[in-house]
């Protein structure tokens, strides 16, 4: 069983209340969505960035739901809204900026993107946990995963640049 010191829990869908639902859970992870943003807008205030009106639906579009948006589920998400469909590449230099600034990731194996409401150091390594099923996605950290991942990557010589894993499997809920 893992220690509490060996895993910290950033960002999860809640599998462990018996009335969770995936809709559920969209409608818990929307409901942070204003805190979320004002955070957003006074960390990138602090670091002198702006959070553009854009950049604030994105990130928006991107707590609406616990599934990881492609860049083209966004531009959908957000013409929805307004009936302007806005170009890919815009979409794209502000996934950049956001995950420049730690409020998003990029899922590789999913080629999409999900809000980050952790504050976690650039170079913590971060683990996702994502659900086959339900797509749901578990963003968590463990010291000691980190601290051997070091190691290994020392023993060999290799600078990573990304310190992020990506699991794909099926989610206590959905189990």
């Amino acid at each position: 069983m893992a220690r509490p010191e060996d895993h910290q829990h950033l960002h999860r869908h809640d599998h462990d209340r018996p009335e969770h639902t995936a809709c559920a859970h969209a409608h818990d992870h929307a409901a942070r969505a204003p805190l979320a943003l004002v955070e957003a807008m006074e960390l990138c205030k602090a670091r002198g960035e702006r959070l553009t009106p854009i950049r604030q639906r994105v990130l928006a579009a991107l707590y609406s739901t616990h599934k990881p948006l492609s860049a083209y589920e966004v531009i959908e998400t957000l013409a929805s809204e307004t009936d302007k469909r806005l170009a890919p590449v815009t979409i794209y230099r502000t996934m950049d900026f956001l995950i420049a600034q730690g409020l998003a990731h990029r899922l590789e194996s999913r080629n999409a993107f999900i809000a980050c409401p952790a504050r976690h150091a650039p170079d913590e390594l971060v683990v996702f946990m994502i659900c086959d099923s339900c797509s749901g996605v578990d963003e968590v950290s463990s010291d000691r995963l980190g601290l051997a991942l070091q190691d290994l990557t020392r023993q060999h010589g290799f600078k990573p640049q990304m310190r992020i894993i990506e699991l794909a499997g099926t989610c206590a809920h959905c189990s």
